[in-house]
């Protein structure tokens, strides 16, 4: 038997949160991570060696990717606020709190809000209602 969390967002969407759902949603939540270290690693190794075309077509994949990976934050910011707001799991009184902090510190504190609210209760089998 699957244990799942079934909470009703904006009152009409219906959200189903399995095992399978949260660990697609870790792997979203770590792109931006390993991204950031893609590009420092990437845009620390275009140097003066490089040809013009080759230091453009580098650029190119990174502007390209950099834009992916901001459209993915949002879109995860998005997730995350919303789960936030109607989810039991977390305390009433840290509801705003966490809000701040996942505005602010995004994929710094996108991990750590998928550890504690997302997985932990599935771990725990608690279900919302």
């Amino acid at each position: 038997m699957q244990r799942s969390l079934t909470q009703t967002l904006f009152g009409t969407l219906e959200v189903h949160v399995n095992r399978g759902a949260a660990i697609l949603l870790a792997i979203a939540t770590a792109l931006p991570v390993v991204y950031m270290f893609y590009f420092f690693t990437a845009f620390g190794s275009m140097d003066g060696q490089m040809t013009q075309e080759e230091m453009q077509a580098k650029f190119d994949l990174l502007f390209r990717l950099h834009l992916g990976t901001m459209a993915l934050i949002v879109g995860l910011l998005v997730i995350y606020i919303a789960y936030l707001f109607k989810t039991e799991h977390v305390p009433k009184d840290k509801k705003v709190l966490w809000a701040v902090v996942l505005f602010m510190g995004n994929i710094l504190a996108m991990p750590v809000f998928w550890f504690l609210y997302v997985w932990k209760p599935l771990q725990r089998g608690d279900v919302a209602t």
